[in-house]
């Protein structure tokens, strides 16, 4: 009797263990096939539209094929004049040469549509409307240009102005042992400004494998300062030759100095000329009215 019972165990626990391995095997691929697929899923483009806000999903795209667009109607040649430009002012508000452009079209476009919708609103006549029109588009065209050129003269004014701080400072450190490259590290870590920003491209150039003369150079074509342009010329003339760089940097130092005090001197000797106008066309008739007024009218009130 206690034969039959343990067979019949025997056989109970076999049919269960080879069911329990197969349902649990199957299981388990199972599992491995829903995480794959829940954790896989590819994306539903209409949740992901939905879940973007307006802009994202129409004005946004609506911009970059704009964009597209304007960027191959820019000629190459227009394009890199704007580019060299854009370079010399510091990039302003990281404009791109399409991006100038299409602020600058944006402007022929939006200030005559605005001075027409004053001129209406105000019922000018149809000849200050044609001035408004023509002054509004002058202005577009302008104004910007101007922009411009006058981020460029700012910039080669704030480099005259720095120089010869910077160079004080590239001397000392090349006189405490230190070779070009850390010294100018060291001075970029300490100082800030327009040279400085300058030579921080130079130093990002070297470390991607540009020479130290093209790295110079090319602060040429991103910065009008003549200063700063001879001053380069002496670094790579005196790499070139082996002569001495504290030797060099201070003698332009103090030619740099003496250029600075020869521009004031200047500017002081034009102050006068520059104050005859304004004398001219504003003071002296109202001296000549405080002087005279008085004699004028006895003389019209004796006659």
């Amino acid at each position: 009797m206690a034969l039959y019972v343990s067979f019949f165990m025997f056989i109970s626990l076999l049919t269960y263990g080879v069911v329990g391995i197969r349902s649990e095997r199957k299981g388990h691929i199972q599992k491995r096939i829903q995480a794959y697929f829940v954790n896989n899923k590819p994306p539903d483009h209409t949740d992901m539209e939905e879940e973007l806000s307006f802009h994202q999903r129409v004005v946004k795209p609506m911009w970059i094929s704009f964009k597209r667009k304007y960027t191959k109607r820019l000629g190459k040649e227009e394009a890199s004049k704007l580019e060299h430009l854009l370079l010399q002012a510091g990039q302003p508000f990281g404009l791109s040469p399409v991006g100038f452009k299409m602020v600058q079209t944006s402007l022929i476009v939006g200030l005559p549509v605005l001075g027409l919708a004053l001129g209406f609103l105000a019922s000018l006549q149809t000849t200050y409307m044609l001035l408004i029109l023509l002054l509004a588009i002058g202005t577009a065209i302008i104004v910007p240009k101007q922009f411009l050129k006058k981020k460029i003269q700012k910039r080669s004014q704030s480099a005259g102005k720095e120089l010869p701080d910077i160079l004080d400072l590239l001397t000392i450190s090349l006189e405490a042992g230190l070779g070009f490259d850390a010294a100018l590290s060291q001075v970029v870590s300490k100082k800030n400004g327009e040279v400085i920003k300058e030579f921080k491209v130079v130093l990002e150039e070297m470390r991607l494998g540009k020479t130290r003369k093209e790295a110079l150079n090319a602060i040429n074509e991103r910065l009008v300062s003549d200063e700063l342009r001879t001053l380069i010329y002496n670094i790579v003339q005196a790499e070139k030759l082996g002569i001495g760089m504290v030797s060099v940097l201070r003698v332009q130092t103090e030619d740099i100095r003496e250029f600075r005090r020869q521009k004031a001197e200047e500017a002081a000797m034009k102050a006068p000329i520059k104050m005859m106008f304004p004398l001219v066309l504003f003071i002296f008739p109202t001296l000549f009215i405080i002087l005279l007024g008085p004699a004028m009218i006895q003389l019209m009130g004796s006659f």
